[in-house]
Parts: structure tokens; sequence; C-alpha cells
């Protein structure tokens, strides 16, 4: 892999090199062979660096991609004669001839171990050997992401044709080279700025990742080097409000408000450019002084949001440096040196730690002290630095402001911006640019998403709903849009500025309204498991959303259903990308072996090693849960700012004992690598029908941790037991017979004791994972829309009573077993009941949609 696209430009002052360290002392035990120009450094068990230096001055400085010079201890053996060095672990075995100049192929190779054990966790060793020189087999590698989406419809723009998606760090080959020769490294100063390395272009310095088909191995290996995806702030898991309109400060108030009144969680506030003024002489395209005309008082307008519990957010476009007529223009111009009243503009120029510096003290700062919490840096000018062009500024612009962030900010670092090459994966979060609205546009971006994860970029935030090409919103493309945005890294929409292009919930009809809020409430529901899920990236380098390869390396399907993903660890979804047929959408899923999967819209429980094709309406979407999974849930929240909301410890069907560690903290500082706090939530299954749930006493500490919090158990598609005891006490509970779930509220809210549920069922228990969920919802929609075609129909008794059937388990689960029994008989001859009822041709056919 070259990455002369992140390189830093080459300074041409002495001071710059003084800067730079070349101690070998930097490295730890892990360099495994060195003499006077070549040294070989095991960074993991299966990451081999390779490094010549014509002088003999290795590199321990930071590079832009390896930013970590200390590894773990690693288990090797070598073997040395006069002539060559051999190197093996578990994973590769290294030879090299010694004293035989820069790395060749006449000189160096490696081959995959031949002694590595059967491993037990179904991963395999994939035979290869190795030269430096040698490219990978066309179409091995899995691929990375790209810079932007802007202007593309799908993975196609109409000027340059298919979008070059870079290389990842992923290969069917089972290995994969990174080449960092190239590249420049940062010096040791406070604030490390760029520097290049000595002898530049006459040194290598390369790393080898092998991992067979252990796909998230090679994922941890490089974060071991290349450091970890950072953890984003809580609150960026929920909803962000974005438009490019030319909000004024009662407009963004009324929208606030009217979000409110709909019962519509939201966290996030994004200004588009329009905060600032763009008229010529006063503004433009950059800009950094306040539109006095939309916002009288900006830091009234910050003060409004903060009571809002919003976090806000506004659009940068720097390129064009500052002008005279901007408020901080003096301030900037005293830093730089010069006299403001000669009003000469201030280019822009990153590779400048004087000009950068003064833009955050003098420019951005300020504007951070009246209440901006992060920037969308919004840069889509010249790729690399005007002076020294081998410097990426996405890349340097994306570094700059995260490390600022790190040292001047209380709170936890983020940042929204292009992706800028390998090593961007430190700074989040992702904004992808300017898509066309189009169902080619939708049908792409599950599988952007996914490769990305292979660059660790774990964090897109994409224009949900798309952002130009259209004049008017689709609502159908708009609501299967929302539905793959719920399971997305961000939840943001945002369209150009269009009035026709209206993305506010109200403006659909009640139906589309009602299923977009519902999409932001699950959003929120799920929270507490993507805020576990975004934690285990940190810790693994697996990102949020993944390719189904990681999981199935052996599968076929888990490369040809590209659009197919796992969104943490317990969930598999299948984006519905095409507009549906006759009012239903047809989906051929892949359902992997292993366990068995629980389809979230029907109820239905499907055997896993097969592909199914199922069938969906508009308000429900391919979601599948393994089977057993607990999930930790949210209740109603009107945003993500608080510690101590109840949580329900939802559990879904399956035989399977299961456990998950659901993870806790601050929320928003940057203590949380140590700081932080977890919780064992487990479920075993007995022979005579008892399930027993655990929620484990807390474990760990962080600022601001609630010593209580009320805990509900829900159990999914469950029997009315024949009773439940909480922590050796007999309780109530609650039954929802529509959705066939048991509610528990747990009386313990100390979080420091564990609670113990057990739930006794019925040896005759009905099974209720056959669709039943499903059904019902379909009858009962059914049922209140037949009544707006015929306002005279009088359903009767097997109609009339299939509509009832959840509700009347609501009011008597006693009697589930005799109402689920009718309710089936009765679906069984719905045909024939329907033409009973008078109801044919269309109305009938909705009622059997689904089937």
């Amino acid at each position: 892999m070259n990455r002369n696209n992140f390189s830093c430009k080459q300074l041409v002052l002495a001071s710059a090199l003084s800067a730079l360290t070349l101690t070998a002392a930097a490295q730890n035990d892990n360099i495994v062979y060195k003499d006077s120009n070549v040294r070989f450094t095991l960074v993991t068990d299966g990451t081999v660096r390779m490094e010549y230096a014509p002088d003999g001055k290795f590199l321990d400085n930071k590079s832009f991609i390896a930013v970590n010079r200390s590894y773990p201890e690693v288990k090797y053996k070598k073997s040395e004669t006069a002539k060559k060095v051999v190197i093996s672990t578990d994973y590769l075995t290294l030879t090299y001839t010694k004293g035989s100049g820069p790395l060749t192929e006449r000189n160096l190779s490696i081959v995959s171990a031949k002694t590595k054990k059967k491993p037990t966790d179904g991963k395999r060793v994939i035979p290869f050997a190795w030269h430096p020189g040698q490219k990978d087999a066309p179409g091995a590698n899995l691929k990375g992401t790209y810079l932007t989406l802007d202007g593309y419809d799908g993975d196609s723009r109409g000027d340059t044709g298919k979008m070059p998606i870079e290389d990842g760090l992923l290969s069917r080959s089972g290995w994969t080279l990174i080449d960092d020769s190239e590249g420049y490294v940062f010096d040791n100063s406070d604030w490390q700025w760029v520097a290049h390395c000595p002898n530049e272009g006459k040194t290598q310095d390369m790393y080898f990742l092998a991992y067979g088909n252990d796909y998230k191995k090679a994922l941890h290996d490089f974060t071991v080097f290349a450091g970890k995806e950072p953890l984003p702030p809580r609150y960026a898991f929920g909803y962000w409000w974005s438009r490019y309109w030319c909000y004024s400060d009662n407009e963004l108030r009324q929208l606030v408000s009217k979000m409110h009144s709909y019962s519509i969680p939201m966290d996030v506030l994004v200004v588009d450019m329009d905060w600032h003024y763009t008229e010529e002489g006063r503004g433009g395209w950059t800009g950094y002084t306040w539109n006095k005309r939309l916002f009288p008082s900006p830091a009234g307008f910050m003060k409004w949001a903060k009571q809002q519990q919003l976090q806000t957010t506004v659009n940068l476009h720097p390129a064009d440096g500052i002008k005279y007529y901007e408020d901080c223009y003096a301030d900037m111009a005293r830093w730089m040196g010069m006299d403001p009243a000669e009003k000469k503009d201030i280019p822009w120029n990153a590779s400048s730690k004087r000009f950068m510096q003064g833009w955050y003290d003098k420019v951005l700062r300020p504007m951070e002290r009246d209440g901006i919490d992060f920037w969308w840096l919004d840069w889509q000018q010249w790729n690399n630095d005007k002076e020294f062009p081998r410097l990426s500024n996405v890349w340097w612009i994306n570094y700059a402001t995260f490390t600022d962030m790190e040292r001047h900010h209380d709170t936890r670092p983020m940042l929204y911006h292009r992706w800028g090459g390998l090593g961007n994966h430190r700074y989040q979060i992702g904004f992808s640019g300017d898509a066309i609205i189009s169902w080619k546009s939708l049908d792409f971006q599950p599988y952007y998403n996914s490769t990305a994860s292979n660059v660790l970029y774990g964090y897109w935030s994409h224009d949900i709903g798309g952002h130009m090409g259209a004049d008017s919103i689709n609502p159908e493309m708009y609501i299967r849009w929302m539905q793959f945005g719920a399971f997305s890294p961000i939840l943001r929409t945002h369209s150009t500025k269009n009035a026709g292009l209206n993305k506010e919930p109200w403006v659909f009809a009640d139906k589309e309204r009602d299923i977009i809020r519902d999409i932001i409430k699950q959003r929120y529901s799920l929270a507490p498991y993507i805020y576990t899920m975004a934690r285990h990236a940190y810790d693994t380098g697996v990102s949020l959303c993944r390719p189904m390869y990681y999981d199935y390396p052996d599968a076929q399907e888990a490369y040809t259903n590209r659009n197919e993903y796992m969104f943490g660890d317990n969930y598999l979804v299948y984006p519905i990308t095409q507009p549906m047929n006759d009012g239903v959408s047809l989906q051929k899923v892949w359902l992997p072996a292993g366990n068995d999967w629980y389809e979230l819209s029907s109820g239905t429980m499907l055997k896993g090693g097969q592909t199914v094709e199922r069938r969906f309406l508009l308000d429900e979407y391919p979601i599948y849960v393994k089977a057993g999974s607990i999930i930790p849930q949210y209740g109603d929240v009107k945003n993500l700012r608080r510690n101590d909301e109840d949580v329900t410890v939802t559990v879904y069907p399956g035989n399977e004992d299961a456990q998950f560690v659901m993870y806790e903290d601050n929320g928003n500082d940057k203590q949380y690598a140590t700081a932080y706090a977890s919780t064992l939530l487990s479920a075993t299954h007995s022979a005579d029908g008892t399930l027993r749930v655990s929620i484990g006493a807390r474990k760990g500490e962080y600022s601001g941790m609630p010593a209580h919090r009320q805990y509900r158990l829900k159990l999914v598609a469950s029997a009315v037991p024949e009773k439940v005891v909480v922590d050796g006490k007999p309780t109530d509970f609650e039954y929802d017979g529509n959705n066939l779930s048991l509610m528990v509220d747990i009386p313990e809210t100390d979080c420091s004791n564990e609670k113990t549920i057990e739930v006794v069922y019925a040896k005759d228990a009905p099974v209720l994972t056959d669709g039943l969920i499903g059904k019902f919802r379909h009858i009962q929609q059914n049922c209140i829309a037949v009544k707006y075609h015929n306002p005279g129909i009088v359903f009767a008794e097997p109609l009339g009573t299939m509509e009832s059937a959840g509700i009347a388990m609501t009011y008597n689960p006693e009697k589930q077993k005799q109402i689920v029994e009718t309710f089936r008989k009765n679906y069984a001859s719905l045909a024939d009941i329907l033409k009973q009822n008078g109801i044919e041709g269309e109305d009938a056919r909705k009622f059997m949609l689904a089937e």
C-alpha cells in the first residue's frame, strides 16, 4: 500500500530537523534483528516492521501512520548463520540475507508460518509467499474508503467514472504491506508538527501484516502501531439536524420547539455556512463573522442551544484565508506580524505552525468560548499544500484540529470532516459530502460504510436522504434512507438549499411522519448498545458497521452480499435500497450458520445457514438479531446527555445462554480510556423451562457516575409465565399482548448490587416466534384502513377477534394459549374470512401483502 497521499511537506529550515531525535532506545526489545543498515521489529506476532537506513540512523519518531513505537512482548524464534537470519512467529517466517543492502526480492522473503497450532476460533492460515516489490493478487484487496461522495450517483460520477476507492488493510490473500517509506514524520515539539525523514527517498520503512482470514486480528494489529479509533462523545450517536439553509436564530428556535412538540429527540444542531456573511465585501465561501441580521446575538443563540441541551457545530470553508473585513482580522494580522491597517488578506497556510496556532487561538477559540462544541470542516479546494505539494490538506487539517481540541478542551475531542488517508482513523467523524439524491446513492452507502471499516474509518456521517439532484423528496426513498441511517455510525439528515427538499418529519403525511419519528426513537433506544460497540471499536479496531466477512470469512456470501453488514456484534442489517413493488419490498437475506436469527419486524425466528426471501412493508426493515441476544436499551429520552437514564435489559428468544457487557462512561470527558464502568448482563436457560437473567454488580468508576439506576427486564416474543421472582421475591409483571413481550420492573436500583430475575414458564407454554407479532400488526393496520373505504363495515366474529387478539392478551394474559390458538386457526383461513366480511379487491390484497 503506497502512502504518497498522506505525506507531509519538506521543511527547509534546519531548525525543523533539529527537533528530530533518532534514538534507538525509544523502541523496546521487540527489535529482533539489527545491523548497520537493517532493522526488523515485531509489532505483534503477525506484524513486522522492516527498515533500511543507508547511514544506520533508524527512525523512532512518529510518522503520520505509525504513532506508536513501543509494543507488547511478542513470542518468536530466531535462528542465525553467518549469512542469514530467520525469524518465526505463529503467523509468519521472515528470512533475510545479511549485509546485502536495501530490502529487495533478492535478500528478503516472508512466508506463512507452518508451525501455527490449529486455531480453535474458526480462523485459519492462508498460505502465502511474499518478497519486496510483490503486488497483491488482482481483486484480492477488500478495499478501504474514499475522500468523498461529492457528486457521486452511487459509485459513479459523470465526469470521472467509477469511484477510485483506495485499497484497505485487508486482503483475501491473508497479508497486507503498508509502505511508509515516503511518509513524513512528526517532530518532538509540544504540539507535534511535520518534519521530513533523514535520507528522504533513500530509506525503506515497511509494515507487513500476516493474518490469514482473521481480519479482526489485522485491524487490531494495525492499532498497535497506528493508534486507536477514538471514542466519540456519546451525544454523537443521537440525531443530528442539518440543512444547507439560510436559517435565522428565530427559525432554529421554532424548528427545535416543533421537534420537541412531536417528541422527536435530538442531540446535535448543525448550522451550515449562512451563519456568517456570504455577500461580496463582507464574506463568501469562507467566513468568520456572524451574520448579525440572522443572529443578532451569537452568544445568546449559543446560550439558548445549551439550554435546549443541544451540541452545536457550524460549517467552515477555510481555503480563502482571512479577509480584512472579518471581525477577527486585526487580532490575527497582529499575530502574523502584519499591520491590520494595510488590510492585506491573510492566506491559508496549513503547513505554517504559526498560522494554524493563530487560526485556533485568535479566530476559532473565541467562538468556542461562546458555545461552539466542535467544527464542521469542509475542505473542497486544492488537495495538497501549495508550498509543499506532498502534504494532504484534508489529512493535516484533521490532525491539527483534533489535536488542538485535545490540548485545549476539557471535553472529548471530535471533528467532522472528510477522509484524508491512512492514519485518519484517529480523527473522527467523517463528512462524506454531497451525494446525489437517488436509489443508486442509497444502494452504494452500506458498502461504502463497510469497506471504510477496513481502514478503521468507522464513523462516516452521510447526508441521509441525499443532498442534491432532485427538487422534491420521495417519501419512500427517504424512509428507506432513514432506516439505513438509524443503523449507520451517525444519523444526520441534510439537503442542499432547495425549497422542495424539506426533511422535517412534520412535512410528510401522518403515516410517513410517524414512521420517521419511530426510526429516530429506535435509534435512541439502542444508544446503550451502540455506545458499548463504539467502545469495542476503540479497544479492538473493529468498527460499529462491519462487513460480514469479519465474522464469516469462509462463507462466499459474506463477500458477494456486499450491502449486508453487522451492526455491532448482535445485529445483522440488510438495507432496502430499491423501490417497493405493489406496496411490498422483497429482500433476499443471507443468514449465516452458527446460530438462529430473530427477524425484528415480524417476530420470526429463522434458521441460520440459509438465504431467505422476505417481504417488508414501508414501516418494516430487514434487521436480524442473533438468537438469545441481550441488548441494553433506553426508553423515551430527549437526548443522550444524561448518565442516569432508565435501562431496559431486552432478552431476545433463543435457547442459547448469553452475555453482554454494557459499557458506560462520563459521555464527554477525555479520561474514558481508564475511567469507565461495565455491567455484566447474562441469561441462562434451564431444562425445566426457567429463564434466569442477571444484572451484575457494576464494576469500575468514572466522573459523574450515578449510584442508582432503574432497570427493567423485557423478554421479547415471550409466553406468559407462571411466575416471576426478583431477588428471591415473587413479583408482578406486565404483559404487552400486541408485541408479545413480558416486562418486569426491578425494585433494586443500587448499581453496586447484583440483581437476579427468574422467569418460570409452563412446560406447554406456546412458542411465539412464528411471525405472530407481525401478523397482529398487519391485521390491526388493515382493519383500521378498510374502515376508511367502508365506514359502515361491521367485522364478523373471526376478523374482529383477530384484530383485538393482542390487546385481549394484555387484559387477560392468563388466556394467552386460547387466544393464540384461535388467532392462528383464523389466520389460516384469512382469505375466506375476508370474503365473509365483504373485503375484496385491493383491500383484501393489502391484508395478504406481507404473506
